[in-house]
């Protein structure tokens, strides 16, 4: 009896243990693909956004138009600030330059522009998500907070200046990182 627990105990450790690395694996190549996945978002979601905020800036004067019906304040100065945003910030953020301030600005855009032209999407958002993830600001408005909280990625221009800012710290062998401790790294 004693003799069969033993052999369950060894069994269900090395069970426990193959478990343990099995997941250790998949966060591995889960982190992996952190980047790759980030730089995807970007370059579809910013790529739309900028072809968006294009076409606004070549039609400029209906745009002014669109946001004097919707009672937005200087239209005019609104129109063109959007509509650069969009297109200029969309390709910033495409290459990861400036993407967590830009990020956060397009944020503020996308729910502006739900407030102003999608208010009944915006307040469906409990009662009605259908309604509010198919209004036209939700992709980027998603993108946006996605980039804004994540970051772009170490695919992007913003991890390149880190890097050679030395604000990076890449643990190796022997060296420390970043994240560990000042304690630590005196010895």
């Amino acid at each position: 009896m004693v003799r069969a627990r033993l052999v369950l105990s060894q069994t269900m450790s090395g069970i426990l243990h193959l478990i343990r690395r099995a997941y250790e694996l998949l966060v591995t190549v889960a982190n992996l693909l952190q980047s790759p996945l980030l730089l995807a978002l970007r370059i579809y979601f910013f790529w739309q956004l900028f072809e968006a905020g294009k076409g606004k800036l070549s039609n400029i004067g209906k745009i002014i138009d669109f946001f004097s019906s919707l009672g937005i304040p200087a239209p005019a100065a609104n129109a063109y600030f959007v509509s650069s945003l969009e297109c200029f910030g969309g390709l910033l953020l495409i290459i990861g330059l400036a993407s967590r301030p830009l990020a956060l600005m397009i944020a503020i855009s996308m729910f502006v522009a739900y407030w102003t032209a999608d208010r009944e999407a915006l307040m469906g958002i409990i009662s009605d998500p259908d309604k509010f993830v198919k209004a036209d600001p939700f992709p980027y408005l998603l993108t946006a907070l996605i980039v804004l909280a994540f970051g772009p990625g170490l695919l992007s221009i913003d991890a390149l200046l880190k890097r050679a800012m030395g604000q990076i710290a890449f643990p190796r062998s022997g060296r420390s990182s970043i994240f560990s401790s000042p304690q630590k790294n005196r010895k």
